[in-house]
């Protein structure tokens, strides 16, 4: 059976530009469609509510991690986080790839305060816990490891996706 899976793509944005554009290239290379950010239209939805929609109809939520903890709510929670805490509450297939060579992040790409960087380190220990995460150091090795864990996640996870409207019920 064919199918096509959707993948959420959830990353701080201006520290990772570049790499957000490459893995949108990567998840259409592996037959998958990419959902993030980018591809958001103007809506008067409350952005957090929209994205939540978008991460429902998602079969994979792809979590990139680098030197950024990212714009954050009222509360002082990252959007990221608010969306990664999501895909876990609806249990979504958390693909999550961490750069495991923070000192080496350009200043500018990395945070500045202490209360930041405390944070940033909470979040990635969050997600580390209880679950398997791959690590990068390089965007080459991003987009690696992108591939192989959205190619291992249709293997293993094969009953999830979208199927062609004209396929025969019993082949589904």
């Amino acid at each position: 059976m064919k199918r096509i899976y959707q993948v959420f793509v959830s990353s701080t944005f201006m520290d990772l530009q570049n790499e957000r554009k490459e893995i949108m290239e990567t998840i259409l290379r592996t037959k998958c469609f990419p959902s993030g950010m980018e591809l958001f239209p103007a809506s008067n939805n409350e952005q957090f509510n929209f994205i939540k929609t978008v991460i429902d109809d998602c079969d994979f939520y792809l979590l990139i991690i680098a030197g950024r903890y990212g714009s954050v709510n009222k509360d002082g929670i990252s959007y990221t986080e608010l969306e990664y805490d999501y895909a876990v509450e609806k249990d979504k297939n958390i693909i999550a790839l961490i750069h495991d060579q923070p000192g080496k992040i350009a200043n500018e790409y990395s945070e500045q305060t202490p209360e930041s960087r405390d944070k940033l380190q909470k979040f990635k220990d969050k997600v580390s816990i209880g679950r398997l995460v791959k690590m990068w150091s390089s965007a080459d090795q991003l987009l690696i490891n992108v591939m192989q864990a959205i190619n291992d996640a249709k293997e293993n996870l094969p009953d999830c996706g979208w199927v062609r409207f004209d396929t025969k019920t019993e082949d589904i």
